[in-house]
């Protein structure tokens, strides 16, 4: 028994750190590798930029292995969800944004862990753009995706199997609440301060994004795995968050561009944010959608896929 405790502190030790070192990773160390290719490399240098993001990602993968060898099934297995993630977005890319890629990314996050979420979706994104077209715009895609997969490991239940009829509605409402009074407060704010421009602008990611941290801190447990709740979680994720600071990027690369009109300014961010609303609610939806729909055989194959071979436990 007194082993079997040891072992369990030890365990619980190493993925804190791993989570630590994940976090440190997404949230300093990737955003200064993008900026160092946009200050010291002219935004020209994206290909090696997403490599490195790729380097970076698979240090909490690796730090998983600490002290025994690492196991080819798990290294399979994330490369096949990758592979399906690319061919879920590239599917229906006649569609738009309105495709498959960004909710499967999401549900490897839930499956395997928020490590292997942030790899999965980074590595995913590679692989489209090599298809699609690369650009100085590919390390912030992957940045997003990574970081979706890693939220959606961090605030959903692993352990607790996809439900497919009871739905609670409780946990659904606590961060909904919260995103629409901080957008009630953001629209009095806009009313009163007689801003100019839209409300759906900044306003709308600004206040949302406040919400949604409001909800995400207040909820105090992980949220469960339903239908209800991955399309709640999707849109939300994607639109703020996607969406959010895939209009920086905009920002950014269309201000290198002679002749854009576009400049680091505050009214360039503004319409860029205000013609980019219409484009994440699509984008939202789309991962809605394929969350409810792919959610429950997603998970129930990967969590079969686990338990058969002992992975990720």
């Amino acid at each position: 028994m007194m082993d079997k405790a040891a072992a369990d502190i030890r365990t619980q030790t190493a993925k804190r750190k791993r989570t630590l070192v994940s976090a440190m990773i997404i949230f300093l160390l990737i955003p200064l590798t993008i900026w160092f290719g946009i200050r010291f490399l002219d935004d020209r240098r994206y290909l090696f930029i997403s490599l490195l993001i790729i380097l970076y990602t698979a240090i909490p993968f690796v730090m998983r292995f600490e002290g025994r060898r690492p196991d080819a099934r798990e290294i399979v297995v994330i490369a096949v969800i990758a592979a399906i993630a690319a061919c879920g977005n590239l599917a229906f890319f006649m569609l738009g944004p309105f495709q498959a890629g960004t909710a499967l990314v999401i549900i490897a996050g839930i499956c395997l862990g928020p490590e292997e979420g942030f790899l999965t979706g980074a590595m995913a994104r590679l692989v489209i753009n090599m298809f699609a077209s690369q650009g100085p715009w590919t390390p912030w895609q992957m940045f997003c995706w990574g970081l979706l997969g890693f939220l959606g490991g961090l605030c959903f239940n692993r352990d607790q199997e996809f439900s497919k009829k009871e739905v609670d509605f409780k946990v659904v409402m606590g961060p909904l609440i919260c995103i629409v009074v901080s957008l009630a407060l953001g629209f009095g704010i806009w009313i009163v301060s007689d801003a100019q421009g839209p409300f759906v602008g900044w306003w709308l990611y600004g206040f949302g994004a406040i919400g949604l941290l409001a909800g995400v801190l207040l909820q105090r447990r992980r949220l469960p795995v339903d239908r209800l709740t991955l399309a709640v979680f999707g849109f939300l994720a994607t639109f703020i968050i996607y969406g959010g600071i895939m209009n920086i990027a905009a920002l950014v690369m269309s201000s290198s561009v002679s002749g854009s009109g576009v400049g680091l300014d505050w009214g360039s961010m503004k319409l860029l944010y205000i013609s980019g609303a219409p484009y994440d609610a699509v984008h939202g939806l789309g991962t809605a959608f394929f969350g409810a729909l792919l959610g429950p055989v997603m998970i129930e194959k990967l969590e079969r896929v686990k338990i058969k071979f002992g992975l990720y436990h």
